[in-house]
């Protein structure tokens, strides 16, 4: 086959994953082998490829592609997840466009809209990653809303509710007013932002005294029930017994004393809003105080907001302020630094409220995750500084918030009977709810249909969190709920990695990890590799907002997904984060052009069978086995302490500098001149072997090369060749060669100072001082274009010179330079550094610099002086070796 002079990476890319498509190299199935597995993180079902995609799936597809060649059965199980609020989110901004409110549909009409949603947009980030090269097993695709999946959750929930760790209560709860849904606390962000504290008056009632409040939210006067004050507090004695009368709605409240109160913050006087706020929630539950909630689901306030009812809370913020003020009862205001609650998904400002929900009590059911990750070390975190984060979550856990108040998901499988809070049965479906809703209500069988029918029955409107669903990732992936004892989840169970962000440690890695417990009995995974978050050259986390994201299938057009894959990795320290550079895709890129072109070059030499192999290329091949063995160990130890960013430098290294740069100098035949046959047979192996180890990095090109080799069946396909077996490493000869290439790159560099043309033979002595062995004498010979090379015991007159450790070697002038010219050059040279120095020791001799100058400014001077008293010392040596 003619090879092509330039490397195609878009048709070697859209060819090979094609190939590997068609001869099914990515399936998996149960059989005598190892298993590995992977599953990845299910990106939202609505989401395109970015820059943490990028990463996380390429580290992902490096470790499947090496578990391939080292003979395991690798499964990677692709998927997504049906993320409901920002997939309901899309839906609701499509039909609005239509000119269709959510609020106008049946349930069942707007699921039809959402799944018609995702049918059309969702999986496109799949899609995508079949462009970087991903080796999902694409037919076990799974979606965390497809009916089996749905099903596993459902019967989770059931079997928790039925072990009394699922409850329902009303509790103050994390609200999104933009997606009107309740949050987890984990799906909160606490971001700084200037805000104002407001200081207002309250009337003491039936007296002139007056008590001073601030505040932070002033619109939300219209739901205090008592002013709350220390009761250690000596300013506030005389209003102990008294009531308040709040600004503008005239109610009156009780002035109650707590502890609580912090004397030093604000006027040490608080006004207590128990609807709310999470404190002032347990400060009305101790007091017994009224609980007045003013706002609609969107934070629009309600009736209690009297005049200000129907506008949203930000908007009555500032309005209020001016009443207050007009009135006199607005004292002054403070900027005032404050951590507001806003929404992960929405990033609209998060609302205190109190709601009916489900909850899942955690304390117990995280034990036995927090000890296989602190005690047992059944679950390994990579890097291990992660292990104090989790720590801290898991101790303090509390109980998790499963209900979503959205269509989009799994319904909570919660059936009411009747009109009381607890008048409801949990059940897999309504015929079982039926059943046991007649039990509760003991209705016997032949009154049903008189007092009581299934249609009687309405579920609950609620959906599940969505990380309820992906909590059981790794086993509702291979059916593992529905059926515990399927050939699948007993052979693919635990998966070996995991690879995620340190983001969703606790929403995602210790919750999988909980539930591997309570319903395999074991790990869900063994090892989670952390990586870290992508950011911009200025350090910035990469986002829309910003704009500071590449677009990653460009990235893929310009530079090769095997350059924008190296790229990446180049940089990527577990747990550390990335700094983006585009030049490193263009790095990535250069290291596949430069691997073409040393194949271009190995295929394009001429074979001679009659000629025998050369001295130097024989130790240079041996030389070059044992180092490939050595970094291969290097490799290995990096891969199992997931170092892969080092495990591909060190690939990096061994292919460009030790391979390109020193093997194929070495054995490279003369000008138009053939190689021997044994030494071409080895570097074909030994290239095969490169190939190998940088197919899990660079697949495309690395499949591409291994067929322009030679023709090979789909079975021989390198997708699934082997990894390079484990040989004895020869450390002397690396040693010993890492020496003689000192002395090459001494030869080279007089040459080069010296003008000597690299065509042109000289001849070589040297003092042998440490006993260096011979044995690369022959590489040295042809890699320094030596005449001759002899050991002698005394220096040689009239030589330039250079050593490597304690050897002098030598090289005759006469012949390889012109000595007039040489004089010449030197004189000036030397003419110049004294100058240079002169007005050095001029400055240093002035006193006041030396003074008042700064110190690290003085030594510089004083460095100076030292390297050209050095400088000048070695031209004049070099002078009276010339004269």
């Amino acid at each position: 086959m003619e090879i092509p002079s330039k490397y195609n990476a878009l048709s070697v890319e859209t060819k090979w994953y094609n190939y590997w498509m068609e001869h099914n190299y990515f399936h998996s199935k149960p059989d005598e082998r190892e298993p590995y597995t992977i599953v990845i993180p299910p990106p939202n079902v609505t989401g395109v490829l970015h820059m943490g995609h990028m990463l996380n799936n390429t580290i992902q597809d490096v470790l499947i592609r090496r578990a391939r060649l080292l003979g395991k059965n690798a499964c990677w199980v692709p998927g997504t997840d049906h993320a409901s609020i920002a997939t309901e989110a899309k839906v609701v901004a499509k039909l609005k466009e239509q000119g269709i409110h959510k609020n106008d549909l049946t349930r069942e009409e707007f699921l039809k809209h959402a799944w018609d949603w995702t049918e059309e947009y969702g999986g496109v980030i799949l899609e995508q990653l079949k462009k970087l090269g991903c080796s999902c097993d694409w037919d076990r695709t799974k979606f965390t809303m497809d009916d089996d999946m749905s099903e596993a959750v459902i019967k989770v929930f059931v079997d928790l509710y039925n072990k009394g760790l699922i409850y329902r209560g009303h509790r103050m709860v994390n609200w999104d007013p933009e997606a009107k849904t309740t949050l987890s606390d984990e799906e909160v962000i606490h971001v700084e932002r200037q805000g104002l504290l407001y200081y207002l008056e309250y009337q003491v009632e039936g007296s002139k005294d007056k008590l001073t409040i601030a505040t932070t939210r002033p619109e939300t006067i219209f739901g205090d029930t008592a002013i709350c004050i220390n009761p250690n507090d000596e300013r506030f004695a005389h209003l102990k017994g008294k009531k308040a009368i709040i600004p503008i709605c005239g109610r009156v409240v009780p002035i109650i004393e707590d502890e609580y109160v912090d004397v030093e913050f604000g006027t040490g006087c608080l006004k207590v809003t128990p609807a709310h706020d999470e404190n002032d929630k347990v400060l009305g539950d101790k007091h017994n105080l009224e609980v007045v909630d003013i706002f609609n689901e969107d934070a629009s306030l309600n009736s209690f907001g009297m005049h200000y009812e129907g506008q949203d809370r930000f908007v009555v913020r500032k309005a209020i302020a001016k009443e207050l003020e007009a009135a006199g009862i607005l004292v002054k205001t403070e900027n005032y630094m404050n951590k507001v609650g806003t929404s992960e998904r929405t990033k609209a400002v998060i609302e205190p409220r109190l709601s009916d929900q489900w909850f899942l009590k955690m304390e117990d059911l995280a034990k036995p995750a927090l000890d296989a990750v602190l005690k047992t070390g059944d679950v390994k975190l990579f890097p291990k500084k992660f292990e104090n984060t989790y720590r801290h979550w898991m101790e303090n856990i509390r109980d998790w918030n499963i209900s979503r108040q959205l269509l989009w998901g799994q319904q909570i499988p919660a059936y009411y009977y009747g009109d009381g809070k607890e008048d409801f049965v949990v059940a897999e479906n309504k015929e079982k709810a039926f059943e046991l809703a007649k039990e509760k209500l003991d209705v016997a069988a032949n009154e049903v249909e008189k007092s009581f029918s299934i249609e009687d029955l309405h579920q609950d409107k609620d959906a599940l969190d969505t990380w309820f669903s992906s909590w059981l990732w790794p086993i509702s992936v291979f059916d593992g709920i529905r059926n515990p004892e399927n050939e699948e989840i007993k052979y693919y169970y635990p998966t070996n990695d995991l690879v995620t962000g340190p983001d969703i440690l606790f929403f995602w890695v210790a919750r999988m990890i909980i539930s591997g417990y309570e319903y395999k009995g074991e790990r869900p995974f063994e090892n989670v590799y952390l990586t870290g978050l992508v950011r911009d050259k200025q350090r910035r986390k990469m986002s829309k907002q910003l704009g500071n994201s590449p677009d990653a299938l460009k990235l893929i057009e310009e530079y090769g997904a095997d350059g924008v894959r190296v790229g990446l990795l180049l940089s990527s320290v577990a747990g550390n984060d990335l700094m983006f550079d585009e030049d490193l895709c263009q790095q990535g890129k250069q290291f596949a052009n430069k691997i073409w072109n040393v194949f271009r070059l190995i295929k394009g030499w001429q074979i001679d069978e009659e000629i025998s192999q050369p001295k130097s290329s024989k130790i240079a091949l041996e030389w070059y086995e044992s180092k490939f063995q050595k970094t291969i160990t290097e490799i290995e130890n990096h891969f199992s302490k997931y170092r892969l960013s080092d495990a591909l430098m060190a690939t990096y290294k061994l292919i460009w500098d030790d391979f390109a740069s020193w093997l194929l100098e070495i054995i490279k035949p003369a000008y138009q001149k053939p190689i021997d046959r044994a030494t071409y047979n080895r570097v074909i192996g030994l290239f095969e072997d490169n190939l190998r180890i940088l197919h899990p990095f660079m697949p495309f090109l690395t499949e591409e090369i291994w067929h322009y080799m030679e023709e090979r069946s789909p079975e021989e396909a390198l997708i699934i060749s082997r990894w390079p077996g484990s040989k004895s490493v020869n450390e002397t000869l690396i040693s010993e060669f890492d020496f003689a290439s000192e002395v090459i790159s001494g030869i080279r560099n007089i040459r080069k100072q010296k003008n000597i043309a690299f065509k042109d033979t000289i001849d070589f002595s040297i003092i042998n001082n440490e006993d260096v062995s011979s044995t690369f004498d022959e590489v040295i010979l042809k890699l320094g274009n030596l005449d001759s090379f002899e050991y002698v015991k005394e220096p040689v007159d009239g030589a330039l010179t250079f050593r490597v450790k304690s050897n002098e070697y030598f090289i005759p002038m006469e012949g390889n330079i012109d000595v007039e010219a040489e004089v010449k050059k030197l004189t000036e040279e030397l003419n110049y550094t004294e100058g240079f120095l002169k007005s050095v020791q001029k400055k240093l001799a002035n006193e006041r610099f030396v003074n008042n100058a700064p110190e690290q400014v003085v030594a510089s001077e004083k460095k100076k002086e030292a390297d050209a008293l050095a400088k000048i010392e070695t031209i004049k040596a070099s002078l009276d070796n010339l004269n």
